[in-house]
């Protein structure tokens, strides 16, 4: 009498087979992908990454005499406002 292998056997041995390349080509995957977080400089400042853009102090110079120049020409013109109002 010979003994012929189920279909349940057979399925299951197809499934098992299946399984198996799925595993190796996960295996592979994870490899040959490169690891992103090894290439974190973990010595980073975090200022480093932000332009200084108050640095020069001609820069600021020029802005506050901006702001100034600014300011006293709305000083005028609230000035001219309230005499015409109260003439």
């Amino acid at each position: 009498m010979e003994n012929k292998p189920s279909r349940l056997l057979k399925f299951f041995a197809f499934i098992g087979v299946i399984v198996t390349i799925a595993a190796v080509a996960y295996a592979i995957y994870k490899y040959f992908t490169p690891d992103y977080l090894e290439d974190t400089d973990e010595d980073d400042d975090f200022d480093d990454d932000f332009q200084d853009y108050f640095e020069d102090e001609d820069t600021v110079a020029d802005a506050v005499e901006k702001a100034e120049d600014i300011a006293e020409d709305v000083v005028e013109d609230v000035k001219e406002a309230a005499e015409a109002v109260l003439d």
